[in-house]
């Protein structure tokens, strides 16, 4: 489906009140950020700490493994209760199929992660609340998602750099899944999110300054919990 074809059915779903409402409540959803919530019953803020990111990733490195395992579920489950109720609720005839109204529910939530109306709108970078969405509205990619950064972490290091290109290979999925239109304009969307959630990350990455995220220290943290 041309994005031509899919501008006139994603205007009246915006104009019908219940699909409004179902991508506003993913977006307030995405807004609940694990790590801080977390955090305020630890009294910290770690956005104020490590990289200054709200993910589970700088949780990890200054909060330990137990607390980022929180974090990563909460993350991960907003992104795949937003994506439910958009097929539990989703009404008919508005333009939209049902399908299609789980995959904007879920970036709705992605973008509610990566700018938290309930935090300042400084938030994660968005990964783990888009994996979420996935294992509710297509969950046979996640093993081959994983997979893909966990082969990257461990052939650069870089948790960073794997986020991203597990990422971008979702675009490519898709395409050779032969998805749906719904599917594939998410992928897209969801990949270019990525890319740009992580821009501070990759330009790092040129410049040389990019932390690696080593077994050892990996292992450090996660014995320290």
């Amino acid at each position: 489906m041309p994005f031509s074809d899919l501008a006139p059915s994603l205007s009246a779903a915006l104009a019908e009140p219940r699909s409004l409402a179902l991508f506003a409540a993913a977006y307030a959803l995405g807004s609940v950020s694990g790590s801080l919530v977390l955090g305020k019953l630890r009294g910290v803020d770690i956005r104020t700490q490590g990289s200054g990111n709200a993910g589970g990733t700088n949780a990890l490195r200054t909060q330990g493994a137990r607390f980022a395992l929180g974090v990563v579920a909460i993350d991960i489950g907003k992104g795949a209760l937003a994506a439910w109720l958009a097929l539990r609720y989703a009404p008919l005839g508005d333009g939209l199929s049902v399908t299609a109204h789980g995959y904007l529910a879920a970036f709705a939530a992605v973008l509610g992660h990566v700018w938290p109306l309930w935090h300042g709108f400084r938030g994660g970078k968005g990964v783990a609340t888009l994996v979420g969405g996935l294992l509710v509205l297509w969950p046979f990619v996640t093993p081959a998602l994983l997979l893909v950064w966990g082969a990257t972490i461990a052939l650069s290091g870089y948790v960073g750099l794997a986020s991203v290109i597990a990422a971008l290979s979702l675009p490519l999925l898709a395409w050779y899944s032969d998805a749906d239109a719904p599917r594939l304009w998410f992928c897209v969307a969801a990949a270019a999110l990525v890319l740009f959630t992580h821009r501070g990350n990759l330009a790092r990455l040129r410049a040389g300054t990019e932390s690696r995220f080593s077994r050892a220290r990996l292992l450090h943290r996660w014995r320290r919990g």
